[in-house]
């Protein structure tokens, strides 16, 4: 073998460790190594991108030049992009899906092979501080090194975007829709597909479409955690989880008054007509730290035991109190600016309390019931 053609084949060895910032798997896999030609320590490399606005592509033009620098031999980096075509996009289409898939996408979080835990995050009324718990409670997974999807389900009061600091959109492939992503988790919202802060308006039948979309056409990989920011109550989007989820784990979110308690409580019985699971209450707003040290009660104090109590007695099973978060500014202020607490100042009493709810979740058993196992009797 040549030294060109050595140096030629090392390059291909270091790409293969080069990942899609979008579909996280290797970009030689996935076919976008176009060609690799060398010439002395010069090197030319070309990549097929899946569309031409590809929104990540200057992370991937440095990910493949720091690569292909690494290689003995090479001295420069010169790295050209081209797009794939109409039959490549569907080639990619079959890889990511599967040729069973590729023409009629399925929600993967049903398959028996899927070990993805799906819970999701639901109020009784709004106000409560559901999607900052959401948020959070994502961050906090991926922080244990899970890997973690968001599906903003609010689609009338969308705000995960925002809450995540998400600014790029999704990216089309053939059928399939790319997620972008926010602190290493993969994020979809209705919001990625309106223009400026215009209002949706839609009825059920829309709505269910907007979520079966969100589920089945969107590329979600393999995922430990996805979870689900449900819209207040116990609406049309709150059944069509429990159609298109029947596995999904219900997590209560609610504020210490009797009133929002009530109101939760509700939302929480659902459970008992869908037949879903409870992953349990959290409890937010459960008091406020003052200057000097001492808490106060600002809503009161109970409600989320009342909730998992009430809902114990509902279901038949325990539900319990997963944790209670305090009232804190910052929480609100990370929303704004698109960082989440617990990344920005996770030693935060609020943080801590949020990590302890993400360590319980994410310690739950999966059902083997149902699951194909893969084992073959022998005789």
């Amino acid at each position: 073998m040549s030294d060109t053609a050595a140096v030629v084949e090392a390059v291909h060895e270091a790409l293969s460790h080069v990942n899609d910032p979008e579909i996280r798997r290797p970009i030689t896999e996935l076919g976008m190594v176009d060609a690799v030609e060398a010439d002395g320590g010069r090197l030319r490399v070309k990549i097929l991108l899946t569309i031409a606005a590809c929104p990540l592509r200057d992370t991937l033009q440095n990910d493949v030049r720091e690569a292909a620098l690494g290689v003995e031999g090479v001295e420069s980096v010169e790295v050209e992009f081209g797009v794939m075509t109409e039959e490549q996009r569907k080639d990619l289409q079959v890889k990511l899906r599967g040729p069973g898939q590729a023409a009629e996408p399925v929600i993967p979080f049903n398959l028996p092979q899927s070990r993805t835990r799906v819970f999701a995050v639901a109020s009784g009324k709004g106000g409560v501080g559901k999607s900052s718990i959401t948020v959070n409670l994502a961050a906090a997974l991926s922080q244990k090194g899970l890997s973690v999807g968001v599906v903003d389900a609010d689609i009338y009061g969308h705000s995960v975007p925002r809450m995540l600091g998400v600014e790029g959109a999704p990216t089309q492939v053939e059928d399939m829709i790319m997620p972008p992503q926010a602190h290493g988790m993969k994020v979809i919202s209705i919001g990625m597909f309106t223009p400026g802060n215009t209002a949706v308006v839609w009825r059920g039948p829309m709505l269910h479409r907007a979520l079966q979309q969100f589920l089945a056409d969107v590329y979600w990989g393999d995922l430990d955690v996805l979870l689900l920011d449900l819209p207040p109550g116990t609406g049309d989007i709150a059944i069509s989880v429990a159609q298109l989820l029947p596995t999904a784990e219900l997590v209560v979110v609610t504020t210490p008054q009797q009133a929002a308690a009530e109101v939760a409580e509700r939302a929480g019985a659902i459970v008992t007509q869908t037949h879903q699971k409870l992953a349990g209450v959290v409890e937010n707003m459960s008091w406020m730290e003052l200057p000097d040290g001492s808490h106060i009660e600002p809503f009161g104090s109970g409600g989320g035991k009342t909730v998992a109590e009430a809902l114990t007695r509902d279901v038949g099973a325990e539900v319990p109190l997963l944790g209670q978060v305090p009232l804190d500014t910052r929480l609100r202020e990370g929303g704004d600016a698109g960082v989440p607490l617990v990344l920005s100042d996770p030693d935060a009493e609020a943080s801590r309390a949020i990590r302890a709810v993400a360590d319980q979740l994410a310690l739950r058993k999966v059902s083997l019931a149902g699951k194909q196992l893969g084992l073959t009797p022998t005789s």
